[in-house]
C-alpha cells in the first residue's frame, strides 16, 4: 500500500485517463467506426438469410441468391478488415497510450524525494510499472470499443428480433435475468479466486527474487531445502487458487452455456408452435434462431467487461496513488550555483524522520572551503543524516545549511547535487561496463576523461588487464568485482564528477586492511582541494582531519583535532582507546 510521504494533488481520474487519448484521436475515432462497421456487418448474416428463405429460395431466384451470396462474402470480408485494425491498431494505441504512462511514471519516481523511497519497496513499483499499466492498456484499448459493440448488438439484434415476432424476443429477454444472474455469480467467484492467485503469484515473484539474490548466502548455509520449501508453499498456493478460479470459470461456462440452449430449445418450440399455427413463417423462425446469439452474446461480454474494467480502475488508481506524491521542487528563489569554493556552515539545524523523536538537534558547523571534517559517534547518532541534509535529500526542518555563504534552500537541486560528490560503503553500480559506470560521474566525458578517473583511483591498470579493458561487462550491481574493486570503481566516478564538496559516509568501513590502504590512496588524492566530510567509525582513517566531530544522539558532544580529543579524555578518547587496546599475553589489556 503507498503511503503519502507528503501532501498529495487530487485529479479528476476520468479526465486524467482521457488526457492520454487526446494524442491518438484519429485512432481511436477509426477505432470506434471500425466498431460500428463490424457491428452492422454482423446483423448482416440472419437478414440475408431471412430473405433467402422466404423469397428468394421458395421462389427459385437464382440470381438473387448468387448475388446476395457473393455480397455476403463481401460483407465478411469488410468485417474481416474492420476486424484487423480494431485488434491491430486499437492494441497499438492502447500500447501507445501504457507506453507514455510509463515515460510519465518513470519521469515522476526520478524527481521524487529520498524520503519516499525509504518507505517503498522497489518490487511494488515495478508492479505499478508492469503489470497494473498492462490492466490499463487493456481497458484503454477494449473498454471503449467492448462498451460500443455489446451495447450496439444489444440494441440492434433485439430490435431486429422484435421485428421479427414480438413475442419470441420476449421470451429471449425473458432469459436476461438468469443470465446476469449466472454471470454475475460466477464473476464473483473467480473475482476472488483470480485475486487470490496474483496474490500468490507476487509472493512467488518475492519469494524468487529474494532467493536469487541471496544465491550465494544460501549455498554458504547449504540451505537450498529451507529455501525450496518456502517456494513450494508459495507454488502449491498459487495451484490452490488458480484451480478454483478455474473452477469458477468452467461452472460458468457450463452454465452460460446450458442456459443459451435452454433459450435455444424454448425458442425453437415455441417458435415450431407458432410456425404450424401460422403466425410464422420458417425463414424468419430460421433466421431467428441465428439471431439469438447476437443478442445473448455481447450481453456475456458485457457482463464480462466488468472485471476488466475493475482490473483496469485498479490499476490506474494505483498508478495515479505514484503520480499523485508530490516531487522535489526548487524553492521560488533558486538560482544555479556555479564552481562554488564549499565553505560549509550548519546553522541551528535539527531533523526528524517521524516528527517526534529528534535524528539532529541544534548542529552548527562551519567547515572552510578545502578543509577535511569528520564526523564520528556511535551508530544511529545522526552523522550520515547530517550528510544527506548537504544535498537536499532530505527536506530541511529546522535551521539552514549555506554553501559560500548562500542558503541550499536558494540554490537549486541540480547545480547543488552537481557540486557535492558521495563515496559510501554500500556500493551501487549499473549493470554495464567499466566505462559506462565511471562515465556515470559525467555521461558526456570522453574517453580520455575516463581513463584519467581510473588512473587517479587507481584501477586503470586492473582495468587494463581485462580482456575487453574498459568495455568489460561488470556484472549485476559489480557482482564479478570485490569490495575494493567497487569502491576504487565509485572513486573514479566522483574524480569524473568533480565536485567542490566531498562527502565519505564509511567509505572503507567495509574494507580489509590491505583493501583499505589501497582505496585510502585513491581517497587522498581525491580529498585534495574539495571541502570534505567523511563519516567513519575506523579511526585511523580521520587523524589527520583537520576537526574532528563527536555526534551522540544528534548533538555534537565534542569537536577538535585527534590530538587535542585525545588530551581531553572524553569520548572521543574512549573510542580510541576501545579500537586500538592491546592485550598481553594473559590476554589483560596492557
Amino acid at each position: 500500500m503507498i503511503k503519502s510521504s507528503s501532501k498529495k494533488t487530487k485529479r479528476n481520474l476520468l479526465a486524467y485517463f482521457v488526457s492520454y487519448y487526446k494524442p491518438h484521436k484519429t485512432t481511436f475515432a477509426l477505432d470506434m467506426l471500425a466498431s460500428l462497421v463490424f457491428s452492422l456487418c454482423g446483423l448482416c448474416y440472419p437478414i440475408l438469410t431471412r430473405q433467402m428463405l422466404n423469397d428468394f429460395i421458395p421462389n427459385g431466384m437464382i440470381k438473387e441468391i448468387v448475388i446476395f451470396g457473393v455480397g455476403l462474402i463481401v460483407i465478411y470480408l469488410i468485417r474481416a478488415g474492420m476486424n484487423f485494425y480494431i485488434n491491430y491498431c486499437g492494441h497499438v494505441m492502447g500500447v501507445k497510450m501504457q507506453a507514455a504512462m510509463r515515460s510519465d511514471l518513470f519521469k515522476h519516481l526520478q524527481k521524487l524525494p529520498y524520503s519516499f523511497y525509504d518507505d517503498h519497496e522497489t518490487g511494488q513499483l515495478m508492479a505499478r510499472m508492469t503489470n497494473d499499466l498492462f490492466s490499463v492498456s487493456e481497458l484503454a484499448h477494449h473498454g471503449p470499443e467492448n462498451l460500443f459493440i455489446s451495447t450496439f448488438m444489444i440494441t440492434g439484434s433485439f430490435v431486429y428480433l422484435c421485428t421479427i415476432n414480438w413475442l419470441l424476443a420476449l421470451i429471449v429477454f425473458a432469459f436476461l435475468p438468469i443470465i446476469v444472474l449466472v454471470t454475475w455469480k460466477a464473476q464473483n467467484d473467480m473475482n476472488n479466486a483470480f485475486t487470490k492467485s496474483r496474490q500468490e503469484t507476487g509472493n512467488i515473484n518475492a519469494t524468487l527474487e529474494n532467493s536469487i539474490s541471496g544465491i550465494r548466502v544460501t549455498k554458504a548455509y547449504a540451505n537450498d531445502g529451507y529455501e525450496q520449501s518456502k517456494f513450494e508453499k508459495n507454488n502449491e498456493g498459487y495451484v490452490f487458487w488458480r484451480s478454483k478460479a478455474y473452477k469458477a470459470m468452467g461452472a460458468f461456462s457450463a452454465s452460460m452455456s446450458f442456459t443459451t440452449q435452454v433459450c435455444n430449445a424454448v425458442v425453437l418450440i415455441a417458435g415450431g408452435l407458432f410456425c404450424i399455427k401460422g403466425k410464422l413463417d420458417y425463414g424468419d423462425l430460421a433466421a431467428f434462431m441465428l439471431s439469438i446469439s447476437l443478442f445473448i452474446s455481447p450481453v456475456e461480454n458485457l457482463l464480462m467487461f466488468s472485471e476488466q474494467l475493475q482490473d483496469g480502475v485498479t490499476g490506474f488508481k494505483r498508478y495515479v496513488e505514484v503520480m499523485d506524491e508530490k516531487i522535489e521542487e526548487d524553492g521560488p528563489d533558486a538560482k544555479d550555483i556555479k564552481d562554488p569554493a564549499g565553505e560549509l556552515r550548519f546553522e541551528n539545524v535539527s531533523f526528524s524522520y517521524d516528527g517526534e523523536r529528534k535524528v539532529l538537534d541544534d548542529i552548527n558547523i562551519e567547515i572552510p572551503a578545502g578543509k577535511i571534517y569528520a564526523l564520528v559517534g556511535s551508530s544511529g547518532g545522526g552523522k550520515t543524516t547530517l550528510c544527506h541534509l548537504i544535498p537536499k535529500f532530505y527536506k530541511l526542518q529546522e535551521g539552514m545549511i549555506y554553501i559560500d555563504g548562500v542558503p541550499i534552500s536558494e540554490i537549486s537541486n541540480r547545480s547543488l547535487r552537481q557540486n557535492v560528490g558521495i563515496v559510501q560503503q554500500d556500493v551501487f553500480l549499473f549493470t554495464g561496463t567499466f566505462r559506462e559506470n565511471i562515465a556515470y560521474g559525467e555521461v558526456d566525458a570522453s574517453d580520455e576523461d575516463v581513463i584519467n578517473a581510473a588512473k587517479k583511483a587507481n584501477i586503470h591498470d586492473y582495468i587494463e588487464g581485462l580482456p575487453n579493458g574498459y568495455d568489460t561487462q561488470i556484472g549485476e550491481r559489480g557482482i564479478k568485482l570485490s569490495g575494493g574493486q567497487k569502491q576504487r570503481l565509485s572513486i573514479a566516478r566522483v574524480f569524473l564528477k568533480d565536485p567542490a564538496i566531498l562527502i565519505l559516509d564509511e567509505a572503507t568501513s567495509a574494507l580489509d586492511n590491505a583493501t583499505e590502504l589501497a582505496v585510502q590512496k585513491a581517497l587522498f588524492e581525491l580529498c585534495k582541494g574539495r571541502t570534505t566530510l567523511i563519516v567513519a567509525h575506523r579511526l585511523s582513517t580521520i587523524k589527520s582531519a583537520d576537526e574532528i566531530i563527536v555526534v551522540e544522539e544528534g548533538r555534537i558532544k565534542e569537536r577538535g583535532t585527534h590530538t587535542q580529543l585525545l588530551e581531553k579524555g572524553g569520548f572521543y578518547k574512549t573510542l580510541y582507546e576501545a579500537q586500538y587496546k592491546e592485550y598481553d599475553e594473559e590476554g589483560e589489556v596492557v
